[in-house]
């Protein structure tokens, strides 16, 4: 995919956490959160403020929302801005939602990376 894309920064900061297999979830509020449940682990990505209580997790992370939605027939979207930010060297976490996709940087790496994808072409709304 070669179109130029718009992406937003949403303003709270987030964390990545890991929870053991069958865990009840925990009450979770805000306006972005997901949850992964597999046979290995539960993964929660929420605000850091949410975390639950002894679960292990990586913190610090913000989240560049990619402005659907996208047909299902449509590729290379996200390479489209993970290709730049790999070449930067910026890691990332990526999830996808039935409309669009989300990319999770580190907060201290938000600037390099709102700057790399605006250079490969991209727009991105600060929040």
């Amino acid at each position: 995919m070669s179109a130029r894309l718009t992406l937003s920064v949403l303003p709270e900061r987030y964390a990545v956490v890991q929870l053991p297999p069958n865990t009840p979830l925990p009450a979770l509020a805000g306006a972005f959160w997901s949850v992964t449940w597999t046979p290995e682990e539960v993964s929660l990505v929420c605000e850091e403020a949410q975390v639950p209580a002894g679960a292990q997790s990586a913190g610090g992370w913000v989240a560049l929302k990619l402005h659907g939605p996208f047909e299902f027939t449509l590729t290379g979207i996200l390479a489209a801005v993970l290709n730049p930010l790999r070449d930067a060297g910026v890691g990332i976490f990526a999830l996808s939602t039935f409309n669009t996709d989300y990319v999770l940087v580190a907060a201290d790496r938000l600037a390099e990376a709102t700057g790399t994808l605006r250079a490969a072409g991209h727009t991105v709304l600060e929040a």
